[in-house]
């Protein structure tokens, strides 16, 4: 399901420009646009999930897959070493309330 206000479901959807870097059919990467890293990737599901719990819940094999895909890019951007992070919640610094994972390779970054 599709909510028509996200801000990630609207890029997935090609209605808001990004820089794709992989697709498939259940899934769509693109740039982020303030990176943290040299390769600064954001993986989400086509479908809308508000966090990465809720994906867990309701299909686990599609997180799965993320993972899978978050592999794919840190090995065809950099040397196949990366972080995947997820923030889940206002507090956690959650933003975009569409479950993302950062995909970040290229250096150490600031603890």
């Amino acid at each position: 399901m599709k909510d028509t206000e996200c801000l990630f479901c609207k890029i997935v959807d090609c209605e808001v420009p990004s820089e794709k870097v992989y697709e498939d059919a259940t899934t769509y990467a693109f740039k982020d646009i303030n990176p943290k890293a040299k390769v600064h990737v954001l993986v989400v599901p086509r479908e809308h999930y508000r966090n990465v719990d809720e994906l867990a819940k309701a299909d686990a094999q599609l997180l799965a897959h993320m993972v899978e895909v978050a592999q794919t890019i840190a090995d065809r951007e950099y040397d196949g070493a990366y972080r995947l992070i997820f923030n889940t919640g206002e507090e956690a610094g959650q933003t975009v309330f569409h479950v993302h994972a950062h995909v970040l390779t290229g250096e150490p970054l600031d603890e």
